[in-house]
């Protein structure tokens, strides 16, 4: 109906309620809170009873001095009493009525309502006062006469209360007139026991007052722990807040966000932002390398349908030329078959040099490495392009050192670099130039150069002739073929060999390459040159 809530409508602020619940930073101020109240419980359990006891201690302390005065005085009392207040003297018990009082002693002590006795309770015990009088001092609890005398409420002081402590004090005494009553024997000792109890105090509102400001204290004191953990985890989980913010940012596809490591506060909270950061970077790094191998194999399957593209379309015109055309000539069918001839083999080589090249960068090569003699390599390569560099008229020498240099190195792979670089160096050296091919080794390993004094490379061509299918801009000129990858192979193949290749050149002064080989070569795969 309208104007009617939903039921998911109504349960999601119960629903939020929970979630909030179950966030670190809740159950981080709900533990904090709750072990702060805890210990408050305990302290408000337990601090009363400690307090309560200190203080009856207290008072018994200081209620055992006035029953001591208020022993001495009813002894003083009774003794006095016995000799002036009774016209005829009398034991204080006599023997024929053990169990009950005597007159003289009634008259001695007085009642509960005066006496002497009374005003002890308001000028010295400010408490009750029970006299107790046994026969025996042997049995104590035979009592034969009894004087209970409570003191009045308008003994207490404003704020006042009875206080359930006492203190007893016993002494024992002479009947000094049994001679009197009794002509023979001794006269006997009556045990009398003074007890003093629920004096006016002001225990029960010190601790009244005590408790409330416990209770205040502990209530505030909950509350400032309830704000200090509050603030404590906001500060806690800020870093984590903040990291997890960087990681939606990351999910969505900014890969520079990154969290600020905290100078101050928890180590591991810092230890834990620098890994975040550290592998923010490399997952940047490693998106940008699949990114970047992406558009080089974009670029890759375009060069490649490019080169692919010139062939197949020569091939394709000669094939129709040759189907349509019944009239053509001998001389010119020859031609056509020639021009074909060349351009398969043209595809034919492309496609050697795209496996191989896929092979080197892919790391499926296994280098042969031996610890052989460089100068062979360079003998042989030289030995090789001899007859080609004849034919353009081109000198070609080698500048070997007398000793061998003994490098660990696969001869094959690195006859392939030598004939790629001398095969480049021809194609761009004209008529009467120089090349020259030179090995050295040193202490650090071996270095490898081909020198020529060809048309040069414009410098802001240097930095993309190692690049697939790269041919410079003056390549045309010397009607130069190839597909740009002879370079390419090359630095595959020095990389896996742990080296480096490094080219200098400048127009109309010719092209050095070098080749740095280390010591102790270790096997590697191959970087991915950056089409």
């Amino acid at each position: 109906m309208p104007g009617t809530p939903s039921p998911s409508a109504e349960g999601e602020p119960s629903r939020l309620r929970f979630a909030f619940l179950e966030t670190f930073r809740a159950r981080l101020i709900l533990a904090f809170a709750a072990v702060v109240a805890i210990a408050l419980g305990l302290v408000l359990a337990t601090l009363p009873r400690l307090l309560d006891g200190y203080f009856a201690q207290q008072e018994e302390a200081l209620l055992r001095p006035r029953a001591q005065i208020v022993a001495a005085v009813v002894s003083l009392q009774i003794q006095q009493g016995l000799r002036l207040g009774s016209s005829v003297p009398e034991p204080i018990l006599a023997p024929t009525r053990p169990l009950t009082g005597s007159t003289a002693l009634r008259d001695a002590l007085g009642t509960a309502d005066s006496g002497p006795v009374r005003e002890l309770t308001s000028q010295v015990a400010q408490a009750d006062i029970e006299i107790a009088v046994a026969p025996d001092p042997a049995r104590p609890n035979e009592v034969a006469y009894r004087l209970a005398v409570p003191a009045s409420d308008e003994v207490a002081a404003p704020g006042q209360r009875r206080d359930p402590v006492s203190q007893s004090e016993s002494f024992t005494l002479a009947d000094p007139f049994w001679t009197e009553f009794q002509a023979s024997g001794e006269a006997p000792t009556r045990l009398v026991t003074v007890r003093i109890s629920n004096p006016f105090t002001f225990r029960a509102q010190t601790l009244e007052t005590i408790f409330g400001v416990l209770f205040i204290a502990a209530g505030l004191a909950l509350a400032v722990a309830s704000v200090a953990s509050v603030l404590l985890a906001q500060r806690l989980t800020r870093p984590i807040r903040r990291m997890t913010s960087a990681s939606r940012d990351l999910a969505e596809g900014n890969l520079d966000s990154r969290v600020v490591v905290p100078g101050r506060g928890s180590p591991e909270l810092a230890e834990l932002a620098t890994a975040f950061n550290v592998m923010a970077e490399r997952l940047e790094e490693s998106i940008e390398f699949i990114r970047r191998d992406r558009d080089r194999s974009r670029e890759f399957l375009a060069d490649v349908s490019h080169e692919l593209r010139t062939p197949i379309a020569a091939l394709r015109t000669f094939n129709e030329l040759l189907r349509d055309g019944a009239d053509v000539e001998p001389e010119t069918q020859r031609e056509f078959l020639e021009s074909s001839r060349q351009q398969i083999e043209r595809l034919d080589w492309l496609a050697s040099n795209l496996l191989d090249l896929s092979k080197l960068e892919s790391g499926l090569v296994a280098l042969d490495l031996r610890p052989d003699d460089l100068r062979a390599v360079v003998e042989s390569t030289i030995q090789q392009a001899e007859p080609a560099a004849r034919r353009k008229g081109v000198e070609l020498l080698a500048q070997l050192p007398p000793e061998p240099v003994r490098q660990r190195h696969d001869p094959q792979r690195m006859g392939q670099v030598l004939a790629n670089l001398v095969g480049n160096a021809l194609k761009f050296t004209p008529a009467g130039g120089r090349i020259t091919v030179a090995v050295t080794a040193d202490a650090e390993g071996a270095l490898l150069s081909v020198t020529d004094t060809g048309i040069g490379i414009d410098a802001a061509e240097l930095p993309h002739v190692f690049e697939r299918f790269y041919r410079g801009s003056r390549a045309n000129e010397v009607r130069a073929g190839g597909s740009g990858l002879g370079l390419s192979i090359v630095r595959s193949i020095v990389e896996m060999h742990g080296g480096r290749v490094a080219i200098e050149s400048a127009l109309g002064r010719g092209t050095s390459v070098s080749v740095t080989l280390p010591r102790d070569v270790s096997v590697s795969s191959p970087a991915t040159s950056p089409a």
